[in-house]
């Protein structure tokens, strides 16, 4: 495989504006996740943005900053014109979707998300965590991954939900927003109207998963911090002044 990371990165966050910029440790929130995605040493880091200021900040990270089109819908569409801009040739098999908010992310994570692609059946990869506080049983805002174990380490995934799912004794899974596609799976994808549960749940996932695309998940011990609110940025700031110290 020859992975290249995507970061798609806007200003328009409605809880927590320029969210991307937002100062951490004396660097924009961005220069972070490029940090991460370096750290990985999977390949190159590329940041799929609308704002000129996120790709200087980017670049002054040390990423590529791509300039896409404002309208997208998703960040995956965002992050498939990156890459056929980038890589027309077609170099890069497997396309990391690093989220631009996840500062802290630890960088070995990403290259376990890739183990799944080692299976030809397997088209999109994504990471999920057991849910140990009562409380995100029952919260939309916690996407769980419905999924049959594949390994002591993996799921294949079956659903993704906001509902409290599966029913019954057992383990629920929080799903985490990282994707790694094949590059044929990402545009394909893309390419794809958008489906009847994914409009239902509001979960572009399940447009894979509609049209018969496979998705595995690999189970890792923590949820990462995703930086949404302002209180989830001083955690963050927290994190990131304590390691710089």
């Amino acid at each position: 495989m020859n992975p290249l990371i995507v970061i798609p990165a806007r200003l328009a966050a409605t809880r927590l504006p320029e969210k991307p910029l937002a100062d951490i440790a004396g660097r924009p929130m961005i220069a972070h996740v490029v940090d991460r995605g370096r750290e990985s040493g999977l390949g190159p880091v590329v940041v799929a943005t609308d704002e000129k200021r996120i790709g200087e900040a980017a670049e002054a990270a040390g990423a590529i900053a791509i300039m896409t089109r404002a309208d997208h819908p998703s960040g995956s569409d965002r992050i498939a014109e990156a890459l056929a801009t980038f890589d027309p040739e077609g170099r890069h098999d497997v396309v990391v979707n690093m989220q631009g908010d996840l500062p802290t992310f630890d960088p070995a994570t990403l290259a376990a998300a890739l183990r799944p692609l080692e299976d030809p059946e397997v088209a999109i990869t994504t990471l999920t965590a057991e849910i140990s506080e009562e409380g995100e049983r029952t919260n939309p805002n916690v996407v769980k991954v419905v999924g049959t174990p594949v390994a002591p380490d993996r799921l294949r995934a079956l659903y993704f939900t906001r509902a409290t799912a599966p029913y019954g004794e057992g383990p629920l899974f929080h799903h985490i927003g990282l994707y790694v596609y094949r590059r044929a799976a990402l545009q394909r994808f893309v390419a794809l109207p958008p489906g009847i549960l994914e409009r239902r749940e509001k979960l572009e996932q399940l447009r894979a998963l509609e049209n018969g695309m496979r998705i595995d998940a690999m189970i890792v011990e923590t949820v990462p911090l995703g930086v949404d609110t302002m209180a989830d940025l001083e955690r963050a700031r927290a994190i990131l002044a304590g390691e710089a110290e």
